[in-house]
């Protein structure tokens, strides 16, 4: 008796159930056969790989036979109910990068120098033993090496046959090395110089400290206003007195204007921002290789991933790894989260002086209860007065333009954005991007383009770009048609980043799973060159590919569609494609991920293990 999935796949994609994409009846499926075919087809590659080495054991071929399938090593015995791990990562697993290492290679030994620590280091200095025990190389030649031309990593590489003679010694191609020698492919580097002043707190700085005293000053004079009976309105600019002439500048040569004029608002750095595609700032998926994806495609804005201000006062070197910028991304600006003026215009002073980015962008929609109960994010919406003394207090400090990301409002049916953004006008803001949800709905309705129409009329002459549910040129037509200056795109990009070739071009791209699988490699090469080639670094550019392809898995190829173009809200139901590889990509099992993974960075530690932050339950 055919079971009611059987039962539509038979009657074709006409019958799709509710909230699926509809998909030629050809290629439609079931659950089982498709984890089936994808099982048989593993395992059957598996004992490719066995028969072909001669030192399996009998043992081992018998286990062949019925290898057991992987599974990803999570324990639910410690929970009273022994049900997975669900919710906003509050189980999810961790593994430092560093467990995956049994031995490291000292830092001094690769680079041939001699080790300041001598007989109390912590690491190995045996390189005869470190290679015997270091895992097998992944594969026969070095990206970082045959693009650079030498491979910093040297002994500890996981490609390090491709770069080491016979007696352990790293080699060089003279001509690349020359090429990029005194290049800077990365920026927004912290320096342990800066590192250790912030630190120590012993940072100047000068220009917020004299818009807070204004800030303080105000609120003596408004408290005294109150005494008194006064009602009049208190200013939050820095007073200059025209009056007072400027300190005699002590120079060293001739005088320029340069030494005595100051930098006006009107003066600071600009950007076109209008008619552009705008990367969204992504958390944990929109990291510097992806972005560097991205703009192979054709993204014009770039944005690092949100990074909390008081994190960046502190020093903290995993907060200021969000500021880095490549050299590819010719327009980029960093996004700053934080809930009071203080902090959040120091952070920007650092910023402006010790960062190069074109504009800098306040989060004032993010919708997560960490950031939100701490008056960040979307609290920021409804707390206008201090709201106020950000962008404002910001905007003094820096000499780049700035830019503010907002929602409809928190709750969802009371929107508020458009009674914010004719004052973030008079506050000096330079551009306002606009997600067409509240905090309240997060995903769980579609955006709302008519209210984005509304606010980019008001917003009119200060650029409003829309943001939410853009997955097809069509999208972004008819996202255009609302006046918006330009389109922000988010989730769209990491189910198939090549979506701004697509709108560019303005055309559906029936991209094959080879090209798919090529646009993962670059990924991928990308990660060893920011991440590291070593253990570490191949486990941690894992670790994020495995992030992106939990979106990555969504896309549905055109040419298998019955309705062209694919809708960002309608999930894929189970099909097979052309081939076994885009089968393998349409999968939502962690485990098939891993599979990718491997395709590409070689087997999996012993004890990898990975649970997805967006996807908590797709391991079931």
């Amino acid at each position: 008796m055919e079971t009611a999935e059987e039962v539509n796949v038979s009657k074709g994609a006409d019958v799709a159930a509710k909230g699926e994409a509809a998909i030629k009846s050809e290629f439609l499926t079931t659950k089982d056969k498709f984890h089936g075919l994808l099982d048989s087809e593993s395992q059957g590659s598996k004992r490719e790989k066995a028969s072909e080495s001669d030192t399996v054991d009998d043992s081992k071929e018998t286990s062949l036979e019925e290898p057991e399938p992987k599974r990803l090593k999570q324990n639910f015995e410690g929970r009273p109910d022994g049900k997975r791990l669900r919710g906003q990562n509050k189980s999810r697993p961790h593994t430092k990068p560093t467990a995956y290492d049994e031995k490291r290679l000292c830092h001094s030994i690769i680079q041939n120098k001699e080790c300041p620590f001598g007989a109390k280091c912590f690491f190995d200095h045996d390189i005869v033993k470190y290679m015997d025990s270091k895992p097998p190389d992944i594969g026969e030649t070095c990206h970082i090496y045959e693009t650079f031309g030498k491979c910093a990593y040297g002994l500890s590489c996981r490609f390090a046959k491709a770069h080491t003679t016979p007696d352990f010694k790293s080699m060089e191609k003279a001509d690349l090395v020359k090429v990029y020698e005194g290049r800077t492919m990365v920026k927004n580097n912290m320096s342990k110089e800066l590192q250790g002043r912030l630190r120590k707190r012993s940072v100047s700085f000068e220009k917020s400290e004299k818009y807070l005293k204004t800030l303080s000053d105000n609120k003596d004079k408004g408290a005294q206003q109150g005494n008194a009976g006064e009602n009049q309105p208190v200013s939050t600019e820095v007073q200059t007195s025209s009056d007072k002439q400027p300190a005699p500048v002590k120079t060293v040569g001739p005088l320029t204007d340069a030494d005595v004029i100051k930098l006006r608002p009107c003066e600071k750095k600009q950007v076109d921002f209008q008619d552009k595609l705008y990367l969204a700032p992504l958390t944990t998926c929109g990291n510097l290789p992806f972005r560097r994806v991205c703009k192979r495609f054709g993204a014009d804005i770039t944005c690092g991933e949100m990074a909390m201000c008081t994190n960046l006062l502190q020093g903290h070197q995993s907060e200021w790894a969000l500021l880095r910028r490549h050299e590819s991304e010719d327009v980029f600006g960093i996004q700053v989260e934080g809930s009071f003026p203080d902090t959040m215009t120091r952070c920007a002073e650092l910023i402006n002086n010790n960062t190069e980015v074109d504009f800098v962008d306040i989060n004032s929609g993010c919708p997560i209860d960490l950031v939100y109960n701490k008056g960040g994010g979307c609290g920021l919406m409804t707390r206008t007065r201090k709201f106020e003394r950000i962008v404002k207090g910001m905007n003094y400090v820096l000499d780049v333009p700035l830019t503010v990301k907002i929602r409809t409002g928190v709750q969802e049916k009371s929107n508020i954005a458009h009674k914010l953004i004719p004052e973030m006008k008079n506050w000096g803001v330079s551009m306002i991007t606009l997600h067409g949800r509240s905090r309240e709905q997060r995903y769980t309705k579609l955006a709302d383009w008519d209210y984005i129409t509304t606010c980019a009329k008001l917003a009119s002459p200060i650029p409003l770009f829309g943001n939410g549910d853009i997955l097809s040129y069509e999208d972004a037509m008819k996202a255009k048609e609302t006046g918006v200056s330009g389109i922000m795109i988010a989730r769209g990009a990491l189910i198939k980043p090549w979506i701004f070739t697509e709108i560019k071009e303005s055309r559906h791209w029936d991209i094959s799973s080879s090209e798919r699988l090529d646009i993962l490699k670059d990924f991928s090469n990308f990660g060893l060159e920011h991440w590291g080639s070593d253990t570490r670094g191949v486990e941690r550019t894992r670790t994020f590919l495995l992030e992106w392809l939990s979106f990555l898995c969504r896309y549905i190829p055109v040419g298998l569609l019955e309705r062209v173009p694919q809708k960002i809200n309608e999930r894929p139901p189970y099909y097979m494609g052309r081939n076994y590889l885009e089968t393998l990509m349409a999968s939502q099992n962690v485990e098939d991920w891993i599979r990718i993974s491997e395709m590409l960075l070689g087997p999996v530690p012993k004890n990898f293990e990975f649970l997805p932050k967006h996807k908590a339950n797709s391991y079931k």
